[in-house]
């Protein structure tokens, strides 16, 4: 996958090279200890794949300039302040296998640290008075935390539908692969119907990610390092679960019901869902949503002409739906 990663990135190189220096620039501050945490964000960066998207998007359509690397940084400026924000919440101490800046520098200064990089990514938009964009992530701000508190309330009673389901991963991870393709083309002062199209794009585009995303929950072949069954212990209702609870008769539900609600941390019986939900056909009904996505996604990148960046896209596409981590 490695080679697929080099291969998405070939149109953009020299571009990705520019950008994590532009990037670096764009959190520092006059005071040390920020600093020292945000060094320490960006030797410990991962794949970037979101600062990729506002390239190749804005390369679909013309070149790329100033705005195009204000854009990717405040993408990834927000991108990282969620990450952040994350750990804290779900007191985790480990991040791509580096300590989390909660564990290094507890929690307080995490959450001091993220609004201090939410706060960057707005100042990038008003310094340069590029409103469109501040437009984009102002709304992809707000999205991505009404998902995040939307499937929070929804855990509780664990009644989350499918429509609900698609909404909340909407919000939480589509919004933001589709504010970089938005970004991206809004940088070559795309009109509106563009920005639409392209939001559409990454909003299919990230829905296809987060499915295979909650995919590897089932699958003791993923090398993501994500033990399987954790999003049963956690009382997360992913898509492969809800359409076999949806499915099942009312004996087998009630029971495996009870099994999420009282019984998510009996291996047995969490083993005894899993292969549940693969044999109802869980899995592959939620492949087929997700084949789905991608398809949008990629009829609408075929009404762009041939070129290096729509060829880039179009891997990117088959990255997301058959990536191992």
């Amino acid at each position: 996958m490695a080679n697929t990663v080099e291969e998405i990135k070939r149109p953009i190189n020299e571009e990705m090279k520019l950008f994590e220096q532009k990037f670096y620039e764009s959190m520092q501050s006059k005071v040390p200890l920020l600093d020292k945490v945000t060094r320490f964000i960006v030797t410990t960066k991962g794949k970037q794949m979101r600062p990729m998207f506002v390239f190749l998007c804005a390369k679909l359509v013309g070149d790329v300039n100033e705005k195009t690397y204000r854009g990717a940084s405040m993408i990834e400026l927000i991108h990282t302040a969620t990450l952040v924000h994350d750990d804290v919440v779900d007191e985790s101490f480990k991040r791509r296998n580096f300590f989390s800046i909660n564990a290094l520098w507890k929690n307080k200064i995490a959450v001091l640290v993220g609004d201090y990089l939410l706060s960057k990514s707005v100042l990038l938009s008003t310094d340069h008075k590029d409103y469109d964009l501040l437009g984009v992530i102002s709304r992809t701000i707000r999205e991505m935390s009404e998902g995040e508190l939307l499937q929070l309330e929804k855990a509780r009673k664990l009644d989350i539908t499918e429509d609900v389901y698609y909404e909340i991963i909407r919000q939480k991870t589509a919004t933001l692969i589709a504010a970089c393709c938005e970004i991206g083309v809004l940088s070559n002062n795309a009109d509106e119907v563009l920005a639409k199209k392209m939001m559409d794009f990454g909003t299919y585009t990230g829905m296809a990610f987060q499915i295979k995303d909650d995919l590897f929950d089932y699958l003791t072949s993923n090398v993501i390092g994500k033990p399987v069954g954790i999003d049963i212990k956690e009382q997360k209702m992913t898509l492969p679960l809800i359409h076999t609870l949806k499915t099942a008769n009312e004996k087998d539900r009630k029971y495996y019901f009870n099994t999420i609600k009282r019984y998510n941390n009996d291996q047995k019986r969490v083993k005894e869902l899993i292969n549940f939900v693969k044999s109802s056909g869980g899995l592959d009904y939620a492949i087929t949503v997700m084949k789905d996505f991608q398809q949008k996604a990629i009829d609408i990148l075929n009404e762009f002409p041939d070129s290096e960046a729509k060829k880039s896209l179009r891997i990117m596409l088959d990255y997301v739906i058959e990536r191992k981590f």
